[in-house]
């Protein structure tokens, strides 16, 4: 069989694969497969360098497909490339339980390397990719050492285009100069509800353009040759990314191509029919040919396991070299022991805000940890993020560790998601808490995939003061607390935010949101010898009553903690004996067993009073249903000074006294008498 005659075989065993699929599950989405598959073969068979059998090795190219309701294409691609991923596998696409499901998910199905779906993040996941392997690259290759050394391949459509996101991820790999990443566009001009010029007629060529991309066109979506050629091409140039052009018919060869109905909507069995004589395939339903399953075996399991042998030797000698780099980069990849990070002390009578202590412990964990790096959505000077004795990331000078993201927090986000699922590096991002909105769909899909990211959001509360209601977040703590497989930590004082930033390196599954203070907050009692155990238990009696069972329970988060001690101090001078109870993480403190949350808060104590500049809703968990919440509800903020918003909220240490009170009279008990 001739090459050009294989190569056509093997494009429609992916086509109808993926269809039937499609067909056996009676959902999917057709389209991409019938059109993409001449480019993903081409991509597969002559350039992606992967190991099938073992589908985690570190210096393998990255492959993210955008556009993940075409998961059935990636799912064809991974079963005939060898991965594990079983041909009745994948006669359960889509169904409940198996390892088919409807879009990819990376951790999940093998060879998967990042979870796509929701349209442009994959985009700005693989930036992230690539900024990773920029790093590293910079980092550890020495003179005959080209030990991270591996490209980012993407296919993107015009979705994926369409969404925000990838303008900011664009724009930022244009300014980076990430020159190993390369974007197929599977442009159509189709999208879900139709032709996409009823609302994209831009130049898509022009814009990346402007964002210093390379660009190269194809203009027949089955001319492998071409594609092939662009794709050589883009390999070639290393001070810019590179998006490939390739114009496609979407459903090729269906009875809908060309058309929206090709994009979500099964093919009956009729159109199934005349797809498979349209294109000349004559075998049944998940029937593969010997030789695509050969060719696919050659050109990319033997091609892949080569590469990876040749790898490791040259590793092996590079360890012998230079054995300390070659110890910190394999660390870059497993997870940190924190137990042997050294943490500063803070003392009590010292004051200092959120975002200054978190300034001195990534200073401190940066020359810890050489994997740890991060930056800021412009806002270095307020959040506090910046590493003054480290270098800046930028295009030349890759090695730096302060990242300058831009005003872009939702690329930012969607980028450390892909710095993670690359792996070698352990990334944060930053900004303002409220603007952490922009970020949410990223952090949603950080949780999804169990990405261990860190976002540290400063300017938590009304406190900001004078920058108004749109600078100060109000229902962001317990939209994050809703969000599944998400920490939330927000600390008291200079001791808990150390544990707090501690207990996010640590984390191995599981994204952690540090939100931190811009007001200095002042060390509290028994946080030096109670913080260690009690933020990693995610809440902790802070100050204990004076007798066993307490009176009542005054509980806070962050700067709200000290309005909690200092309540319960004028209850003792009014004869209640209180106990205060720091709640840094709802999240943790669910997971304790019964027992030690008992203790905390005693079932048997139900006067009850919660403290925190945000929403109540959610602390009736804690507080009970006859409980007092104090907090901010069915308003935003206000703008002017710190103190006089809170006051006139009503969120102060008076106000806590007076709701305990409140609680107590209303008790037929012995609540009230003199200690």
């Amino acid at each position: 069989m001739q090459t050009n005659e294989l190569d056509q075989l093997s494009i429609n065993a992916l086509r109808f694969l993926s269809i039937d699929m499609i067909e056996a599950a009676n959902s999917g989405h057709p389209g991409l497969p019938l059109g993409v598959a001449p480019m993903a073969y081409t991509l597969w068979t002559k350039h992606l360098t992967v190991n099938p059998k073992h589908s985690q090795w570190i210096n393998r190219d990255r492959f993210v497909l955008s556009a993940g309701h075409g998961s059935a294409l990636l799912y064809s691609l991974l079963h005939l490339s060898g991965f594990d991923l079983s041909l009745d596998d994948l006669k359960q696409f889509r169904k409940f339980n198996s390892k088919t499901p409807g879009h990819p998910e990376a951790g999940f199905v093998d060879g998967v390397d990042a979870t796509t779906g929701p349209l442009g993040q994959g985009l700005g996941m693989a930036v992230g990719m690539a900024m990773a392997e920029t790093h590293l690259r910079a980092k550890y290759n020495k003179p005959n050492f080209s030990v991270v050394d591996h490209f980012t391949y993407v296919i993107a459509g015009d979705g994926d285009l369409m969404e925000g996101i990838s303008h900011e991820s664009a724009s930022l790999a244009g300014h980076l100069k990430l020159g190993k990443l390369i974007v197929l566009y599977d442009d159509n001009g189709i999208s879900l509800d139709g032709s996409t010029q009823m609302a994209f007629t831009e130049d898509v060529t022009k814009r990346f353009e402007a964002y210093d991309w390379q660009v190269i066109k194809v203009t027949d979506g089955n001319d492998i040759t071409a594609i092939n050629q662009a794709i050589e091409t883009a390999k070639a140039t290393r001070n810019q990314p590179t998006l490939i052009d390739i114009k496609t018919t979407i459903g090729y060869g269906s009875p809908a191509a060309g058309t929206n109905t090709a994009h979500g909507k099964p093919l009956t069995g009729a159109a199934m029919a005349e797809t498979r004589d349209a294109l000349g395939w004559t075998y049944a339903p998940f029937d593969i040919p010997a030789a695509v399953s050969a060719n696919f075996s050659a050109t990319v399991a033997d091609r892949g396991a080569a590469a990876e042998t040749a790898w490791n030797a040259l590793f092996e000698a590079y360890a012998q070299a230079y054995p300390e780099l070659a110890k910190e980069l394999l660390d870059g990849f497993n997870p940190i022991d924190v137990t042997q990070l050294k943490l500063p002390v803070s003392h009590v009578g010292e004051k200092e805000s959120g975002r200054n202590t978190s300034q001195k412990l990534i200073a401190s964990f940066t020359e810890q940890l050489p994997s740890l790096w991060g930056g800021s959505a412009d806002l270095f000077s307020s959040n506090k993020t910046n590493v003054k004795a480290a270098d800046d990331f930028q295009a030349d000078n890759p090695g730096g560790q302060n990242i300058w993201f831009g005003v872009r927090e939702f690329g930012e986000a969607a980028a450390v998601n892909g710095m993670m699922l690359h792996g070698g590096v352990r990334p944060y991002a930053s900004t303002f808490f409220v603007f952490s909105d922009y970020m949410r769909a990223a952090i949603r899909l950080a949780a999804i995939q169990q990405i261990p990211a860190t976002y540290v959001f400063t300017h938590d509360s009304v406190a900001v003061g004078e920058d108004g209601p749109t600078h100060e977040p109000i229902e962001q703590l317990m939209s994050y607390r809703a969000m599944p497989n998400v920490t939330v930590l927000r600390p008291a004082d200079a001791n808990e935010a150390s544990v707090a930033w501690k207990l996010a390196l640590a984390a191995e599954k599981t994204p952690t949101l540090l939100v931190l203070t811009r007001q200095d907050l002042p060390t509290l009692a028994g946080t030096e010898d109670r913080a260690e155990t009690g933020v990693a238990r995610g809440g902790y009696v802070l100050s204990p009553s004076r007798q066993k069972v307490p009176d009542g329970i005054l509980m806070a988060t962050g700067s709200e903690v000290q309005l909690a001690v200092a309540a319960q101090e004028h209850l003792r001078d009014l004869g209640y004996d209180a106990s205060v109870v720091s709640i840094p993480s709802f999240e943790l403190f669910d997971k304790q067993p019964q027992d030690y949350r008992n203790a905390v808060l005693p079932p048997e104590v139900n006067v009850r009073v919660s403290i925190e500049l945000g929403a109540t809703f959610g602390w009736e968990r804690y507080v009970g249903l006859n409980g007092i919440a104090l907090g901010i509800n069915d308003r935003f903020g206000e703008s002017g000074a710190a103190d006089d918003i809170i006051a006139s909220l009503g969120i102060t240490a008076q106000a806590a006294s007076n709701a305990f009170i409140k609680l107590a009279a209303n008790k037929n008990d012995t609540i009230g008498k003199v200690i």
